[in-house]
C-alpha cells in the first residue's frame, strides 16, 4: 500500500484551518503547517511568493473578502513520490472548485453578487511534517467569464464548468495499492514520451493518441481553450490548433509528476515554451518565445487514460506577448 498518510493528514489539516479562518486571519491559520520560507507559486499576477504571510496577504485574504466564506469542493485528492524535479519528494495534490458568493471585486473583476466557482489545482510538497513548497493554479479567465467578461473570445473547445471524474472516486484519502499508481504513472510517462520523443513512430496523430487514450476521452481545458470530448473532437478543437498554430515548441520539464490509484498529474514552471506562429488564441503572429506554466491531471480507466483536466497560466502566457488582460479589463470598465 502507498505510504503517504501522514502527508495527506497534514495537508487536510492545513486546508481545514485555511477554510475556517476569516479574511485577515489566513496567515495565522496556515503558518503552523508551513515552513517560514515557503516557496509558493501562483497564477499571474501573483507569481512566486515566499512565506505563508505573503501568500495569505496577497492571495487568500483578498479572495476571501471577495467570495468568503469559501466552500472547498474537491474532485481529486492524491499523494505520491515525484519522479521529476527533486525525485522522491512527496507531493499531495488536490483539484476541484472553490465556491462562494461573489460580493466584492477580485483583481478588479467586478463582483456578480451571485454564486461563483474558482477552478483550482494545488500541489503541496511535504517534508518533515511541514509544507515546504506549493503551487496553486486557478482559472482566472473562468472567473472573468462568470462576470460577463469574455477576455479571450477565440475558444476552440466548449466553455463550461469542468466536471469531476466520471463515476467519482477521485478522493483518495485512504492508503492505495501502490501498483495501481505505478500503472497510472507509466501511462502518463508514455503519453508524454509520445508527444516529446516518439511522435514520428505513429502513422497519424489519432494513432498516437489511441496508444494511451480511450476513444471517448474527455479533455477539460482552461478558459480560452475550452473542453472537448472524444479523440477526433480533441484533435479538431485543441491539439490540432495547438500543434499547427504554435511553433518552436520546447519542452522544459516538470517540477512534480505523481500518481496514486487511477489518478495522477504534474506541473511545470514552465512546462514548455512556444512561439505564436499562427494567431493562437486570437493573438497576432509574433516571434516571442513565450513560456507556459501548466498543470495536467488524469484519470486512468483500465489500460488507458480516460480524462484530463488542464490548468494553464493564460494571463502570464498572453502578457509575454504584450496583452495584459487585467489592464485591458480595467481600462474597459473604468
Amino acid at each position: 500500500m502507498s505510504a503517504f498518510q501522514e502527508q495527506k493528514t497534514l495537508v487536510r489539516a492545513y486546508q481545514a484551518a485555511l477554510d475556517t479562518s476569516p479574511a485577515g486571519q489566513s496567515a495565522q491559520a496556515i503558518a503552523p503547517f508551513m515552513v517560514r520560507d515557503l516557496d509558493w507559486r501562483g497564477m499571474h499576477p501573483f507569481h512566486e511568493q515566499a512565506g505563508p504571510q505573503a501568500v495569505a496577504e496577497l492571495f487568500w485574504d483578498p479572495l476571501k473578502r471577495a467570495m468568503g466564506p469559501l466552500q472547498r469542493r474537491p474532485d481529486i485528492f492524491i499523494a505520491g513520490q515525484s519522479e521529476k524535479g527533486d525525485a522522491g519528494a512527496v507531493w499531495v495534490v488536490e483539484m476541484g472548485q472553490l465556491m462562494g458568493n461573489w460580493m466584492q471585486p477580485w483583481l478588479d473583476i467586478p463582483a456578480t453578487r451571485k454564486l461563483a466557482f474558482l477552478r483550482y489545482a494545488e500541489f503541496n510538497r511535504v517534508e518533515d511534517g511541514q509544507i515546504v513548497q506549493s503551487a496553486f493554479f486557478c482559472d482566472i479567465l473562468h472567473m472573468m467569464r462568470q462576470a460577463g467578461i469574455i477576455a479571450v473570445p477565440h475558444q476552440t473547445g466548449q466553455f463550461m464548468i469542468a466536471p469531476g471524474p466520471r463515476g467519482g472516486g477521485g478522493l483518495l484519502y485512504d492508503a492505495q495499492d501502490a501498483g495501481e499508481g505505478a500503472q497510472t504513472l507509466y501511462l502518463i510517462d508514455r503519453m508524454c514520451d509520445n508527444i516529446n520523443v516518439n511522435r514520428t513512430r505513429f502513422a497519424s496523430f489519432e494513432d498516437e493518441l489511441a496508444d494511451t487514450w480511450t476513444r471517448d476521452m474527455t479533455w477539460s481545458g482552461p478558459t480560452g481553450i475550452g473542453a472537448s470530448y472524444t479523440i477526433p473532437r480533441y484533435i479538431e478543437q485543441h491539439s490540432g490548433p495547438f500543434r499547427t498554430r504554435l511553433e518552436n515548441r520546447q519542452f522544459v520539464g516538470h517540477l512534480s509528476r505523481v500518481a496514486e490509484g487511477n489518478f495522477g498529474g504534474f506541473f511545470g514552471w514552465p512546462n514548455l515554451s512556444v512561439q505564436n506562429g499562427g494567431g493562437y488564441m486570437g493573438q497576432p503572429k509574433n516571434d516571442v518565445q513565450a513560456e507556459m506554466r501548466v498543470v495536467d491531471m488524469y484519470r486512468r480507466e483500465g489500460d488507458k487514460l480516460a480524462e484530463n483536466w488542464i490548468f494553464i497560466d493564460m494571463l502570464h502566457y498572453l502578457n509575454q506577448q504584450g496583452l495584459d488582460v487585467l489592464a485591458r479589463m480595467r481600462e474597459a470598465h473604468s
